[in-house]
């Protein structure tokens, strides 16, 4: 699939960070068993996983799989920061070559920056649904998610967060998105 610009899926991610009200952190998630607090901090974390898998600066970041905890105190500011660090990264065709690592897994750079990208499109939409916001992302963005999630199994039993939720061939990008990932889109806060 070659280079993707995270650039998009990143800026729209971190807008629905910034606009998360603290009132709200307690909230559930889309993400089983998380908390929006927790959600927050994951985010932050997976943009400094991706952003060292893609300069290979193997290492704390890229070792160990995410654990939940909270956000930094600063997560407003740090977090679209990261989103942007981690989207600078991978623009170098560097970064898409050779082998990297994230979560402690070895894993080719053009596989490791599609995961980065679907992971930033399919929690910029938990964090958007569990705070009640809009969430959408560009056309080229959605296609090579599209295109990503759609390897995991052709019968679509399997998504990249657990068993894909059937969703019309008709439905906007980001409800397929995030149905193949193991989302239901139709996912409300309770």
């Amino acid at each position: 699939m070659g280079m993707n610009d995270l650039s998009p899926a990143c800026r729209r991610t971190a807008d629905a960070v910034m606009n998360v009200p603290d009132e709200l952190l307690d909230r559930a998630t889309p993400c089983d068993g998380m908390r929006l607090s927790e959600l927050l901090a994951h985010v932050g974390d997976l943009a400094r996983a991706f952003t060292a898998a893609a300069r290979k600066d193997f290492g704390e970041w890229t070792d160990t799989p995410p654990q939940p905890g909270p956000p930094e105190d600063d997560w407003r500011s740090a977090y679209p920061r990261h989103l942007t660090e981690l989207a600078d990264a991978w623009r170098s065709a560097e970064a898409w070559t050779g082998m990297t690592r994230a979560g402690g897994i070895d894993l080719p750079g053009e596989v490791a920056g599609l995961v980065a990208l679907t992971e930033v499109v399919v929690h910029g939409w938990d964090v958007a649904a569990a705070s009640g916001q809009p969430y959408d992302c560009d056309a080229t963005t959605a296609q090579v998610c599209l295109a990503y999630l759609g390897q995991f199994d052709p019968a679509g039993t399997e998504g990249m967060f657990g068993r894909a939720v059937p969703v019309p061939d008709d439905a906007p990008a980001i409800d397929r998105i995030v149905g193949l990932s193991g989302r239901d889109p139709r996912w409300r806060p309770h």
